[in-house]
């Protein structure tokens, strides 16, 4: 799509950006503050290669992701990249953008070396799957999560399947 542009995102963004993470079909329309989101962009900012950039057609911020690319002892010492937060405004989406975003964060994450660029989507994302594979990605693996669970003191909770209980491990990994 001609007429886009792709840059970093600045805290002047985070009002759109926060617009765009409001869309009920992402992340069920849950948005945070723009205070925890000013505090989490300044996190961000602290890392070497982290950044949440905004996609910008006729001066308005029309779609956004973010780009880690991450230093790697495995693979040769070769980084890797990890795209998330892929999001297009309802009312542009269908227009390019989405694919012109992918493709900027593949030049970004190849620039910088990394031998793979990953991403995940919502098992129930059907569209969007067929999007990914669209621009090339295959289905690779499997990912899964693990939510916190608040456990008591420093020790971090992992929690059972239910009537299971729970297990702690210490921050060093050991188990208690």
């Amino acid at each position: 799509m001609a007429g886009i542009s792709v840059r970093k995102a600045t805290e002047a963004d985070l009002p759109a950006l926060l617009a765009l993470y409001a869309q009920p079909d992402f992340n069920n329309g849950r948005v945070t503050s723009l205070e925890v989101a000013r505090a989490t962009l300044a996190r961000m900012a602290q890392y070497p290669d982290f950044a949440a950039y905004c996609v910008e057609a006729d001066g308005e911020v029309v779609g956004t992701f973010s780009l880690m690319v991450i230093d790697n002892l495995a693979h040769w010492g070769m980084s890797s990249a990890l795209v998330e937060n892929v999001v297009v405004a309802s009312g542009h989406q269908g227009e390019g953008i989405g694919r012109a975003m992918i493709q900027q964060a593949f030049r970004l994450a190849e620039a910088k070396g990394a031998y793979k660029v990953a991403l995940s989507s919502n098992i129930r994302s059907t569209r969007a799957h067929a999007f990914y594979e669209s621009l090339g990605f295959e289905k690779y693996g499997f990912s899964f999560r693990l939510e916190p669970v608040p456990g008591p003191g420093t020790s971090v909770s992992l929690s059972r399947k239910a009537g299971e209980g729970h297990a702690e491990t210490s921050i060093d990994g050991a188990a208690s």
